[in-house]
């Protein structure tokens, strides 16, 4: 695809190093901004720009953030005795479009994965031990995704935290084994939220 600009050709490559942007729907995005207002692209840019600059990780639970604290974290209106454990924050997006859950969070950034070389270390879970340490949390609910990397967290942590007065519980299997969290659909998720199980240690796990 010859392009007679540069400076398309230059907007065009870089809308396709988005995810999921191919180079014709990259051309179709520079075309619609060329054909809008001045205003309205200076807008989009100091947008992005500002979101890039300012937004942070929540100190307490990894969410995004624009302040200390994201907004879930500083909302005084929700349950601080339960916290919900998730790979990544994206599940943290689908969790609160059920509108099921009034909880805390608390994301991992992973799971644990020897063949990728991702270990404990490398993920949240110090930062859980903590909070779980401060006496609050009375339930952890381990909304992972189905997969034998997500069943070995789910294990490290709670042979981890077996020593704290705390309840952990799984998402119910409504969510189909080896499929993503963030793709569930929000009825199943609500669903398997709500209908959560204990979390029961077998020594038959990896360690």
């Amino acid at each position: 695809m010859n392009l007679s600009s540069k400076l398309l050709e230059e907007a065009v490559q870089a809308f396709a190093g988005l995810p999921g942007i191919g180079r014709k729907s990259a051309l179709r995005l520079a075309l619609h901004l060329v054909n809008r207002e001045t205003e309205y692209t200076e807008q989009l840019a100091q947008a992005l720009l500002r979101m890039r600059q300012g937004i942070r990780s929540c100190e307490m639970c990894h969410n995004l953030a624009d302040e200390r604290l994201c907004n879930v974290c500083a909302d005084p209106r929700r349950d601080r005795s339960t916290v919900c454990v998730v790979e990544n924050i994206r599940d943290v997006m689908a969790i609160e479009d059920t509108q099921q859950f009034r909880g805390l969070y608390h994301v991992l950034g992973g799971v644990i994965s020897p063949i990728e070389g991702i270990g404990p270390d490398q993920l949240n879970i110090d930062d859980l031990a903590q909070r779980v340490a401060g006496g609050e949390i009375r339930e952890l609910i381990m909304a992972v995704s189905p997969t034998i990397e997500g069943d070995t967290t789910i294990f490290y942590l709670t042979k981890k935290l077996r020593e704290y007065p705390v309840q952990i519980t799984a998402i119910a299997r409504g969510v189909s084994f080896g499929g993503e969290l963030e793709y569930a659909d929000e009825l199943t998720l609500g669903r398997s939220i709500v209908a959560r199980i204990p979390y029961q240690l077998g020594e038959d796990k990896p360690t």
